[in-house]
């Protein structure tokens, strides 16, 4: 069985590069979605179809959460939305208290959104699959690289590096 989640808070070829690298992650499309108002313009983002009995949602919010800016409120946030959309009216609710409870781990606050999934429009095919296609590029040497060592480093157990 597998569920849906996006992810969106940075770029999307970082966040795409981040879940591709975890077992129980079977696909990881990156693109624009769209919310409910007043977050319904274009955020890059990814959506994660996974496995719950090998990696749950309480552990990919936690690796979004530390792979991007999740606590800064930064001038690029409608282009980089810091947000988990969500499929339905469960599991929103579901984000929005693991959210609660995943702060206590901060000292600032999360500015992380728990939002419906309402559009999704696909990033061109030359951008799909960005760091494993480039991974010799400057950018991803200078943005993608950093969070994979940090994957690494902080969930060596989850990662398939």
């Amino acid at each position: 069985m597998s569920n849906r989640v996006g992810f969106g808070g940075g770029c999307h070829w970082c966040t795409e590069a981040v879940f591709q690298s975890l077992p129980g992650v079977a696909d990881v499309t990156q693109g624009f979605v769209g919310s409910d108002p007043p977050h319904d313009d274009w955020a890059e983002a990814v959506i994660v179809t996974f496995d719950p009995s090998i990696i749950d949602l309480t552990v990919l919010i936690e690796i979004h959460l530390r792979t991007h800016s999740s606590t800064s409120d930064h001038m690029m946030r409608r282009k980089y939305r810091s947000a988990v959309y969500t499929f339905s009216d469960e599991q929103k609710t579901q984000v929005e208290n693991l959210l609660t409870t995943l702060q206590r781990a901060f000292e600032k606050p999360l500015v992380t959104l728990a939002l419906r999934h309402r559009a999704f429009r696909q990033s061109d095919e030359r951008f799909q699959n960005y760091y494993s296609n480039n991974p010799d590029r400057p950018f991803c040497r200078t943005y993608i690289d950093p969070k994979l060592r940090l994957l690494r480093e902080r969930f060596s157990e989850r990662v398939r590096l």
